[in-house]
């Protein structure tokens, strides 16, 4: 609890969420993304939240087996969750370990389970969000048709190497996000991603600095940390005390910057 406390009140890394349907590629490009942080001399924190094994509940590992990174780097820690049967993609401890993560690290990366349209917990967890989709998957149509277009704050087309259908792919996205409304004045920005030949990564680690910059200057990273905080704080009492006990014992009031975690006690 003392730990908690103490790692929120001193954030110093911008968090990262990934998010988007199953095999879009989003294991290869967290890898990427490492990299391109790790060749800047920041030190990375990554929360991969994996598929639940249905015999012990804990994660199934293969999926970072894709993750590229060496296992010496002293500058980088990945750690594994189980999503469990949270059909948002996140496993319930996940927002803590980010507390933890993003007071130590530079840049933290949380990567969702894949559960296409249900992925909307990372907004929660996540300073920015990251969707990613696919080129001819479809998934653009339903990015458009499910309401997600209000989540994220980068959309990107992976395998942008494969020629038309990724550019057309592209201009679906576009198209998607032109309907939404930008999220307090940030245009959602559409990128497009090649993982496997780096096409576009520059730009991904330059727009994602760019979100970073302007969350703060505007005065919203503190606003939008402590929405997740109350979000959390809300969950966590739902968790011990259900709905009865959530109407019975109300939701604390959070000041700003303070830690939710003594108030669900």
């Amino acid at each position: 609890m003392a730990l908690l406390e103490a790692a929120y009140a001193e954030p110093r890394a911008q968090v990262v969420g990934l998010t988007g349907p199953p095999g879009v590629g989003k294991s290869t490009l967290t890898g990427r993304l490492i990299a391109a942080y790790r060749g800047r001399g920041e030190t990375v924190g990554v929360v991969a939240v994996d598929p639940s094994s249905r015999r012990s509940g804990g994660a199934l590992l293969g999926d970072r087996l894709r993750l590229r990174s060496d296992a010496e780097d002293a500058g980088l820690f990945v750690r594994s969750m189980a999503a469990r049967d949270r059909l948002g993609g996140l496993a319930e401890i996940t927002w803590s370990a980010v507390v933890l993560m993003r007071a130590l690290f530079d840049r933290v990366l949380v990567e969702t389970v894949g559960v296409g349209q249900s992925e909307t917990d990372v907004a929660g967890v996540a300073d920015t969000v990251v969707f990613c989709v696919q080129p001819g998957g479809g998934d653009s149509l339903q990015f458009m048709k499910a309401g997600i277009v209000e989540i994220p704050q980068v959309a990107v087309v992976t395998k942008a190497d494969m020629g038309k259908v990724a550019q057309r792919a592209l201009a679906d996205l576009a198209g998607a996000l032109s309907l939404a409304e930008p999220e307090d004045g940030w245009p959602v920005r559409s990128l497009g991603v090649s993982a496997e030949s780096g096409e576009g990564l520059a730009e991904l680690v330059a727009t994602l600095d760019a979100h970073d910059a302007w969350l703060k200057q505007e005065g919203r990273l503190g606003e939008r940390r402590h929405a997740q905080a109350e979000a959390w704080l809300r969950a966590a009492i739902l968790e011990r005390w259900g709905r009865e006990g959530l109407r019975a014992r109300g939701l604390p009031a959070l000041a700003p910057g303070q830690a939710p975690f003594a108030a669900a006690l």
